[in-house]
């Protein structure tokens, strides 16, 4: 679980995909859902909850194995 001061963003996310689909710009892989606004807004907004789905980008400072 993320703690609660934890600001959830898309962009840093994983599963966060561009779609290049006008009406439907944004996709979260990890839900299956297309979006006009950004995905963890759009969660927040029908849920109330923050996505529980975030899962942050290996960063690219770090070596691969």
């Amino acid at each position: 679980m993320l703690p609660e001061k934890t600001k959830i963003d898309c962009w840093g996310c994983r599963h966060f995909q561009i779609t290049h689909q006008p009406k439907m710009p944004y996709s979260c892989q990890a839900m299956g859902f297309k979006s006009k606004v950004l995905p963890c807004i759009a969660v927040a907004q029908v849920d109330g909850n923050p996505c529980l789905s975030f899962t942050a980008k290996p960063s690219a400072n770090k070596p691969h194995k």
